[in-house]
């Protein structure tokens, strides 16, 4: 009985095996059938992937076909073929477009992850892919790819399919086939190339981000001498043609300006990163997969950046790292990473952290406006030594040594870039506090640490993470963030992206909240009050003990700006902001060298104004709007108080309602740089901090925390 069942079971086996085979070349025929009955696809097929600026200027492009230097096979360095068949697929000849041995393997490695990241794309898969495809990792993508495969492989033969291959692969900083990427990378044509050569290019297609020689060399020419190895183990190579070829220099070109973007290239390096994230594939993947990217640059702008750039530093090696963006949605118009893309493809606005100097003063004030503090409190400026808790002293200077030695205003403080003011403002707020706003309120990424020199920038950022903090103070409080894309899509136009349909499902849902203070980040009357005393750096009735910081370029301004400018032994900046732009600018060298020329330590100033200017000829007059409970005073700056007749030196300053002087600057006691015991209780309801913030008074030039 149990023989018959084990029969019975074995001939259902049988059945169902047979089923499956006559369902699988079933498959099989229809596929061929249907490829033959459609033709061969043609080759020709452009998949170039466009960068359109905001007004849908083409401002880069992955160049088709004709623009990458096609060259027939016979004109290849037959080094360079026999690299590229043993490193991407070793049975070109012999297959059907198929590797099955590798293919299995890969197959069976996603389903064990539950992913489609293992790859086993013979040389026909990836032209296949190249042609008509993206590169997103999905099932159909890889159906698709399969049914074009069989579809070439019919109708071209192998010659051809590796003469498209060759002359349609992407090698990385925009360089697309063989010719294109020997002229890039060595100066010369691709039947010039020697072995050594053609084996480091044979390794780029892999990872064109990692295996780059200009990104990282050593990492490349590792790859390089694996590929020599590989050949010599299969004897395509002998032992001392290999010792040759791996000893051999890599004379790597030195001018690369014929592949070179011309148009923001640091830009569009900015939109590839963003794109990767997106799109989540690799950046190979991005530069090579037909997409249209709009981006959010305005070419306008973008040029008057460019040219304040090269106009004021001219052919300096001093470097700059600049960005401007709209503050009300985030859109970045205009970014200049370098003074040559060129000769340097780092990024200063997003790879580069620097100390920010005094351009951190605002996240620093708007703490203090939050915590008690008003623009008329007044705070000793004189030399003075800061005992800390950890038994260490700190005994910061101004600019040049100059002090009002005097109380002065945190209006004065801020135009002159009292550093004294600072120091004692951090201090009685607490760094730890600066540290949480400036990242929690302002969206600071980089790592603060809680320190008295905090108030002064000496923690580094980067120049994209400082125009973005700014501009959260001239859209009045929003947490707007950065970004370059605006929409993406394929060549087809189907819409893989669009940031404005995002917004829109994100306000779907945040409409049901009854509290529209929820979109803000920083409270609007704190806001409006910090840009009022930004305004005051190019306010010369605000000079003290020296000028207003901005003076040097007040009389070139033709708008209300709100700014800040930052000044470290090795780092310049300028940041600022009218209610439809921001801008900032850093100059300094890569090497952190000191800087000594005082026409240098003017730069940052003098591009960013240029630029502001040039930038708003073609924008809207526009006020900031004053929220409500917010009043205006005319205040002494002599004394903080309310001006009076017979006070000389007045200025007008906003507060929010109940917050303003009571007393006049006739009521001021005599002689009293203390100021009166009940704005100190305003400003400090812990009784602690009331002990150390006397303590600090009485002792004049000693403050221990």
């Amino acid at each position: 009985m149990s023989r018959r069942r084990r029969r019975r079971k074995k001939h259902r086996l049988i059945k169902f095996f047979i089923f499956i085979s006559f369902m699988l070349a079933s498959f099989m025929g229809v596929i061929l059938l249907a490829s033959y009955l459609l033709g061969p696809p043609e080759l020709a097929r452009d998949q170039n992937t466009i960068y359109y600026s905001e007004d849908q200027e083409v401002i880069g492009e992955e160049h088709g076909l004709e623009q990458r230097y096609w060259v027939s096979l016979d004109n290849i360095d037959q080094t360079l073929i026999d690299a590229t068949i043993w490193t991407e697929d070793q049975h070109f000849y012999d297959h059907f477009g198929f590797d099955f041995k590798r293919l299995l393997g890969a197959i069976w490695t996603d389903i064990k992850t539950m992913s489609l990241k293992e790859g086993a794309s013979t040389i026909t898969q990836q032209y296949a892919r190249n042609l008509y495809l993206t590169h997103e990792k999905t099932w159909k993508r890889k159906l698709y790819e399969a049914f074009y495969t069989i579809r070439l492989e019919m109708f071209y033969d192998k010659d051809k399919l590796l003469e498209g291959y060759l002359n349609t692969i992407y090698y990385g900083h925009g360089a697309y086939g063989i010719e294109a990427a020997s002229r890039y990378y060595f100066d010369k044509s691709a039947d010039e190339l020697t072995l050594e050569e053609a084996a480091l290019l044979a390794g780029i297609p892999k990872g064109p981000s990692i295996y780059s020689p200009f990104h990282n060399y050593d990492r490349a020419k590792e790859r390089q001498e694996q590929i020599l190895a590989n050949l010599h183990e299969h004897d395509v190579i002998d032992k001392a043609t290999y010792s040759k070829a791996v000893d051999a220099p890599l004379p790597l070109s030195e001018d690369r300006s014929l592949l070179t973007q011309t148009i923001a290239p640091y830009f569009q390096d900015v939109v590839v990163e963003e794109l990767q994230d997106i799109l989540d594939v690799d950046i190979e993947d991005i530069r090579s997969g037909g997409y249209q990217v709009y981006t959010t640059l305005n070419t306008e702008q973008q040029t008057s950046l460019q040219q304040a750039t090269k106009e004021v530093i001219g052919d300096n090696d001093i470097q700059i790292g600049s960005m401007a963006m709209n503050p009300n949605s985030g859109a970045v118009t205009a970014l200049v990473g370098g003074t040559n893309y060129q000769e340097s493809n780092f990024n200063r606005v997003v790879q580069a952290k620097r100390m920010p100097g005094s351009s951190f003063k605002p996240f620093l004030y708007y703490t203090a406006l939050e915590n008690g503090m008003t623009p008329a409190t007044t705070l000793m400026s004189k030399p003075t030594t800061f005992a800390l808790r950890d038994g260490k002293s700190y005994q910061p200077s101004n600019y040049n040594g100059y002090y009002a030695d005097r109380p002065i205003t945190m209006a004065q403080a801020l135009a002159l870039s009292d550093n004294i003011y600072a120091v004692k403002t951090n201090l009685f707020v607490t760094p730890e506090k600066v540290v949480e706003t400036a990242t929690d309120k302002f969206g600071i990424d980089s790592e603060l640490d809680p320190v008295a020199s905090l108030a002064l920038g000496t923690e580094v950022v980067t120049v994209k993470e400082m125009v973005n903090a700014y501009s959260r103070i001239a859209n009045g409080g929003k947490a707007t963030d950065a970004f370059t894309i605006h929409k993406v899509t394929d060549t087809h136009g189907n819409v893989l992206y669009d940031r404005e349909e995002e917004e829109e499902e994100q306000d779907q849902w945040s409409w049901f909240s009854e509290d529209d203070s929820e979109e803000f980040v920083l409270q609007p009357q704190t806001t409006y009050i910090l840009t009022d005393l930004m305004k005051g750096i190019f306010r010369e009735e605000l000079n003290g003990y020296m000028p207003v910081t901005g003076a040097s370029v007040s009389n070139q301004i033709s708008r209300d700006y709100a700014a800040k400018s930052g000044t470290t032994d090795g780092d310049q900046w300028m940041i600022g902001f009218s209610p439809s732009l921001t801008a900032g600018v850093w100059v300094g060298y890569d090497d952190n060298r000191e800087i000594t020329n005082v026409e240098e330590k003017g730069y940052a100033k003098e591009i960013w104004v240029r630029f502001m200017e040039k930038a708003h000829e073609s924008l809207p007059e526009e006020n900031y709007k004053r929220p409500e409970d917010l009043i205006k005073v005319a205040i002494d700056l002599e004394t903080g108080k309310r001006a009076a007749e017979g006070c000389n030196h007045t200025y007008d300053m906003f507060f929010v309602e109940g917050t303003e002087p009571t007393t006049s600057c006739k009521d001021a006691l005599e002689e009293n740089e203390l100021g009166h015991p009940e704005e100190i209780e305003q400003i400090t309801p812990d009784d602690d901090l009331i002990d150390r913030w006397w303590q600090w008074l009485i002792t004049g030039n000693i403050f221990v925390m």
